[in-house]
């Protein structure tokens, strides 16, 4: 469903709440070898999931973990406010739900599918009785937990040092890496339909912050919308944005952007 445009002058959609700051993809399956994949997922019963229907919720028992064959999902967590932040969005082959594998507690994030997915399921018991058999599997899962503390760190750091820009920048950059597929015109097209609340929750901005900086980034042509996807004219412009912050005098745009949106959001709260 679509809605009216907003102050920037890019058109709302019904909010889907995606991605946030790491895009990222399980690098389990890859890295285990094929024939320790097969075993890990022979007794697998298959799952499907339509848009924006829930894999599980956090604070559900962990009976078991995912392998995603198809589709895209996002990882999501929630205040109890009920203010939600996307943590990661998953592709193809990322393994889901491992966590509780490993230490037998519940759900500590949601997932959603932001397409339609199809899954493999593995019970705990299935798990457990693979590992027993293949010991190593641990020793690629300690390589995907790593990774994924890994991301986490890189996302605290984004979010205590780098400015409203940065964020949006990064958050643009990798959801390009993800979802874009590059046009005729040379743009690089975002092939899903995001709106700035999405780009809020992935980015770790406020809603208002989102409008100021695209609002400057539509005026000189780096991001601009066609079709109701965003399209990245400009992605070095982003890229060069994302590391103002590190050379020497190039900080007051970034401010001066920060500054504005910071004011707004206190005259808002």
């Amino acid at each position: 469903m679509t809605g009216g445009f907003n102050s920037s002058g890019f058109e709302d959609e019904a909010p889907i709440l995606m991605a946030n700051l790491s895009c990222t993809d399980s690098p389990m399956v890859p890295r285990l070898p094929n024939a320790l994949s097969a075993q890990l997922f022979l007794s697998a019963a298959p799952r499907r999931l339509q848009a924006d229907e829930a894999l599980f919720v956090a604070g559900d028992p962990g009976d078991g973990c995912y392998r995603l064959e198809q589709g895209l999902l996002k990882v999501v967590i929630t205040s109890p406010q009920g203010d939600e932040r996307i943590l990661a969005m998953l592709g193809p082959g990322a393994i889901v739900g491992e966590l509780a594998m490993i230490d037998g507690l519940p759900r500590s994030s949601s997932i959603f599918a932001v397409k339609d997915c199809e899954l493999s399921f593995i019970s705990r018991e299935a798990f457990e009785g693979c590992t027993k058999q293949h010991p190593e599997v641990y020793r690629y899962l300690a390589n995907v937990l790593a990774s994924r503390l890994r991301g986490t760190d890189e996302a605290v750091a984004a979010v205590s040092f780098l400015t409203i820009r940065e964020r949006l920048a990064r958050a643009l950059i990798d959801l390009g890496e993800l979802l874009g597929e590059a046009d005729d015109a040379g743009r690089l097209v975002i092939h899903h339909k995001i709106n700035q609340s999405d780009l809020a929750a992935l980015a770790g901005v406020a809603r208002e912050n989102v409008s100021r900086v695209m609002s400057e980034w539509k005026r000189r042509r780096v991001v601009t919308r066609s079709k109701g996807y965003y399209c990245l004219n400009a992605v070095d412009t982003l890229k060069r944005d994302l590391h103002a912050g590190r050379r020497s005098g190039s900080m007051s745009s970034s401010r001066d952007v920060d500054r504005r949106a910071q004011r707004g959001s206190a005259r808002i709260t």
